[in-house]
């Protein structure tokens, strides 16, 4: 029973020194982190997983899709 007690209180002193180290990351991202969300899945689209091909075609369509909104946006050439 002695052992239980102090296993149960170890792991309760694990569980709140990990809760206090993550506090201060609140929205999910490390401050070490550099990459933009696009860099982030352009490099997904390169891995030999399932989906990869489908986040590189969709920011091939992205970039269609910004290259035709700044082609409208710039107006009729004259």
């Amino acid at each position: 029973m002695v052992r239980f007690r102090f296993t149960l209180a170890a792991s309760a002193a694990v569980l709140v020194a990990a809760a206090a180290c993550s506090a201060g990351d609140v929205d999910g991202s490390a401050d070490a982190d550099t990459l933009t969300r696009r860099q982030r899945d352009s490099i997904v689209s390169t891995l030999p997983i399932p989906g990869a091909g489908a986040v590189g075609r969709a920011l091939d369509a992205s970039d269609e899709a910004a290259e035709r909104a700044r082609r409208l946006e710039s107006g009729p050439r004259r």
